[in-house]
């Protein structure tokens, strides 16, 4: 009778065993007594004196029971670990902090008639459930819209240009494209209020806002694109050549399509990156209360105004309605980065 030996499963080598996470606990759980301890009897007082406490104690507990168990080497693994870990906390510690005051501040004021109602008929004192940001969303969609239907084709021709044309202007434009990124989005909205609004229309609009989203959007696109492409394997270049391809059927009908979630990433990364901008469309759209879905006439609403509005009016009310558009804004740009993850992460796994 034949014995069947089962083969051990293989498992990744950096993998916590389950007496190292009782260690670690212990070692996060002896630093918690020492915090405590050193804060009530000496003048260390407050959450900073906490944590300090809690690092430095958690530190020097995980250095000696390393230098005990498998000596300097690994002692000095510990320090390094312990500087990561807090740098880690106080990356990520900023980031949920705004998440949990902006839902404990903004769902009190989420109501039905936030999304179907603008701000025309409504003042500053009325009560939270009168008015609403429609009129903000719809300006918002449109210019954003607008702006995406220009930089689209804009940004990804750039990135085709500096990826499979490689011209003799692959290197300023690369250049200015990252210029571009750094550029203050005050700075989008003064150009087009100088070029456009003050010598052709005299006149502020939501098409005047968007052609500043379009500035602000296209240098994420075509960085984010060019990063995409560069990540097509040349193996298909190569065969769409072989195959009798031109350079331009090879990248429209092999290299595009290759790259087609990773430039939808592109996209919405610009779009995320324009959505939440305030400054350039203080200048340029005047911040209707109204619906407006016309952008070449009057003017026109957006969410970062909306919030801006409903601050500097300072009542009671008035906040609130600000942080509920805060709310609803982060969700938006909140979903469209997941989305973006989603696709990366689809594109990555096939």
């Amino acid at each position: 009778m034949s014995t069947v030996i089962a083969t051990p499963k293989p498992g990744k080598p950096w993998t916590a065993t389950p007496q190292q996470r009782l260690i670690t606990a212990s070692i996060y759980l002896g630093a918690v007594l020492v915090s405590f301890t050193l804060v009530a009897i000496t003048p260390m007082k407050g959450k900073l004196a906490y944590f300090v406490v809690f690092f430095f104690s958690s530190l020097l507990i995980d250095f000696i029971l390393s230098y005990i168990q498998r000596g300097m080497a690994s002692a000095k693994d510990a320090i390094a670990r312990g500087f990561v870990s807090v740098g880690m906390t106080l990356a990520v510690l900023p980031i949920f902090s705004i998440l949990f005051e902006v839902v404990k501040r903004g769902y009190k004021g989420l109501n039905i008639n936030l999304f179907t109602k603008d701000m025309s008929l409504t003042s500053v004192n009325d009560p939270i459930g009168n008015g609403g940001l429609i009129h903000a969303i719809t300006g918002t969609i449109i210019m954003v819209a607008m702006a995406l239907i220009v930089a689209m084709p804009i940004g990804i021709l750039t990135a085709i240009y500096l990826t499979e044309i490689r011209g003799k202007f692959a290197a300023p434009i690369k250049f200015l494209v990252q210029a571009m990124s750094g550029v203050p989005s005050i700075v989008a909205g003064l150009f087009i209020l100088s070029a456009y609004v003050y010598p052709i229309t005299g006149a502020l609009s939501g098409f005047a806002g968007s052609l500043a989203l379009m500035i602000l959007m296209i240098p994420t696109i075509a960085r984010t694109s060019e990063e995409v492409l560069l990540l097509i394997p040349n193996d298909l270049r190569e065969a769409g050549v072989a195959l009798g391809g031109t350079q331009w059927r090879t990248v429209a009908l092999v290299v595009v399509p290759a790259a087609k979630s990773g430039l939808v990433t592109a996209l919405i990364l610009g779009i995320a990156r324009v959505a939440g901008e305030t400054a350039p469309l203080v200048l340029l759209t005047g911040g209707g209360e109204k619906v407006n879905l016309n952008p070449f006439d009057g003017p026109m609403g957006s969410l970062p105004i909306y919030i801006w509005k409903c601050f500097g009016q300072g009542t009671e009310e008035s906040i609130a309605r600000a942080w509920s558009g805060i709310l609803v804004l982060l969700v938006i740009v909140l979903a469209l980065f997941i989305s973006a993850r989603f696709l990366s992460e689809r594109k990555v796994a096939k």
